[in-house]
């Protein structure tokens, strides 16, 4: 599991990574007139990426609010908005497809994604190409598992294993010796 709430805890890390989100704003959605987190991890990064870039931010929950004014969609946001959904983590893409729905459902112009990191999933991504999704990460499976075999924190039988797992994961990927 890659945990980026971590990298709200440590300054340098946060600072590189946010500054990384808005650069990925500013060169693959240069339209973007809103930034939407998806709950919960989302939330943070899009804030801080939105507080760099100028821009509004909001962020979308899981399901509506039962009490209070009972939104869904936290933020201002006007039908026709270009908008990029921020997101930590794709696996399968489910949550951040399920953000992009409820954004499309109330007229907002869904540019796309940008991720922190994306295990490249092949159900992802094709979930992903239905929902019209295009997702940019900062990092992959592909990038990190090198470093991590590099700095002696996995070795290559668990990269082999990693990497197994995220093209079948209901496969046989936890006997590979």
């Amino acid at each position: 599991y890659c945990d980026n709430r971590l990298v709200l805890s440590d300054p340098a890390a946060r600072t590189a990574v946010e500054h990384a989100i808005a650069g990925a704003v500013r060169l693959h959605f240069p339209a973007a007139a809103v930034l939407m987190g998806t709950s919960t991890a989302g939330i943070a990064h899009a804030a801080i990426a939105a507080h760099i870039l100028g821009l509004p931010m909001g962020y979308v929950r899981s399901g509506s609010k039962d009490h209070g004014r009972m939104n869904r969609i936290e933020g201002k946001l006007e039908a026709g908005d270009k908008t990029v959904i921020i997101e930590d983590l794709i696996s399968t893409g489910g949550s951040v497809i399920e953000t992009a729905e409820a954004l499309r459902s109330v007229g907002a112009d869904v540019l796309g994604v940008v991720s922190i990191f994306t295990y490249g999933m092949e159900k992802g991504k094709l979930a992903l190409a239905r929902a019209g999704l295009a997702n940019h990460s900062l990092c992959d499976l592909d990038a990190l598992l090198p470093v991590a075999i590099g700095t002696g924190r996995i070795t290559q039988t668990q990269a082999a294993q990693i990497l197994a797992f995220r093209d079948d994961p209901s496969g046989d990927w936890r006997n590979i010796k």
